[in-house]
């Protein structure tokens, strides 16, 4: 949980947001500069910032949750409403933690999360942990040209 001037921590290391992060660079998109490009495009939705700094600000919970406020498909919040939460959604509980929905379900057809919470990555039966405060579905075919970027390895 420690600020890296490279912006990404080493794979062995990381926070419940860097599980997000790491989705979007296997899929092949650069979620840092997405959300760098949305905080400079609307900066009043990040009221929390105070001092810009891309290497930390798509690190936190808070501004992911705007970023897909602005730029995915909100979902339900109820997990009564089981056939509504897929694979690879995007789940924000209680405003400070952050996870993925799995492809797993336990046996009452409840997803599990993949996430990493004060431990190494965990995929497990979580969804009923904690209240949800937020629920995304991301299709970049959707997203604005000027704030969808392509990963970039350089």
């Amino acid at each position: 949980s420690k600020y890296y001037d490279t912006s990404y921590p080493p794979d062995n290391e990381g926070v419940c947001t860097d599980v997000i992060w790491r989705a979007f660079k296997q899929a092949g998109y650069s979620l840092r500069d997405m959300i760098d490009n949305d905080i400079k495009n609307n900066p009043e939705a990040y009221p929390n910032i105070k001092y810009r700094d891309k290497n930390i600000d798509f690190r936190r919970v808070m501004n992911q949750k705007t970023f897909f406020e602005h730029h995915a498909l909100i979902l339900t919040t109820s997990t009564k409403k089981i056939g509504e939460w897929q694979p690879g959604d995007i789940v924000i509980f209680e405003d400070k933690h952050i996870g993925i929905i799995s492809d797993k379900r336990n046996k009452n057809g409840i997803p599990y999360v993949i996430h990493n919470e004060g431990q190494t990555n965990r995929e497990e039966d979580y969804l009923t942990t904690r209240k949800i405060t937020g629920h995304y579905r991301f299709d970049a075919t959707k997203i604005d040209k000027n704030i969808l970027k392509k990963w970039n390895n350089k």
